[in-house]
């Protein structure tokens, strides 16, 4: 089986779960690692250097929120989608602040796992045209994955990095929840758009309120490089 996106760690203690996740992982042409409790995550997560890894909320040793409390104390951004049975909104807005890129609820669908995954490593890899964005004291590097503030360096989760860098490379533009959706996370399922949410007020916590990221009441957001 081609393998050729990379490799994915999932960390699931369900069986019948890891076997759906990597079964459609597997077909969307990654190799997949897989561990059962939040331990052997962070140390393979460590190890192997995956392109991504799909982590439970709920692992037995170390619960997922640990492991990946842990890796971005150790400045891995090591693109992160989370996996919970908890239905509450502040457990899903927990895991992005943490540094997660993404989440999903159980139940869920294996191929929409598997998209989501995509699109988290595709952002990543990236190399663009026009590598370089300058706006408003805020400078993006996109082939170098490196955002600065002020000529300071701001750790960002792939996610917030795509985010920021899709705002800034067109200032003033007004972009729909939706739209930014599309764009950024590759979903054309709009139900979702809370996330975007969540993000925006994550790069507002990184970045400072008065760098620019504008809410357009009832629209969506927009990035003005003379404040907001």
């Amino acid at each position: 089986m081609d393998t050729g996106r990379g490799l994915v760690v999932v960390a699931e203690d369900e069986r019948a779960i890891a076997d759906v996740e990597r079964l459609y992982l597997s077909d969307t042409g990654f190799g997949v690692h897989l561990v059962r409790d939040g331990i052997s995550a962070l140390a393979d997560i460590r190890r192997l250097r995956p392109v991504a890894a799909v982590v439970d909320i709920g692992l037995p040793q170390l619960d997922g929120i640990e492991v990946v409390r842990t890796l971005r104390a150790e400045n891995d951004w090591t693109p992160i989608v989370f996996v919970t049975a908890r239905d509450a909104e502040v457990d899903r807005i927990l895991g992005i602040e943490l540094g997660a890129d993404d989440y999903l609820t159980k139940p869920f669908s294996g191929r929409e796992l598997a998209a989501r995954v995509k699109g988290l490593v595709r952002r990543g890899a990236a190399a663009p045209t026009s590598p370089v964005l300058a706006a408003g004291g805020i400078e993006i590097d996109r082939v170098r994955r490196r955002a600065l503030l002020d000529g300071r360096p701001v750790d960002l989760t792939a996610t917030e990095f795509a985010l920021l860098a899709y705002l800034v490379a067109e200032p003033g533009r007004v972009f729909e929840r939706a739209q930014l959706l599309s764009a950024v996370w590759g979903l054309a399922d709009y139900s979702g758009t809370r996330t975007v949410d969540v993000h925006i007020a994550q790069l507002r916590a990184k970045l400072g309120d008065d760098v620019g990221i504008r809410t357009v009441r009832g629209v969506g957001y927009a990035f003005d490089p003379q404040g907001a």
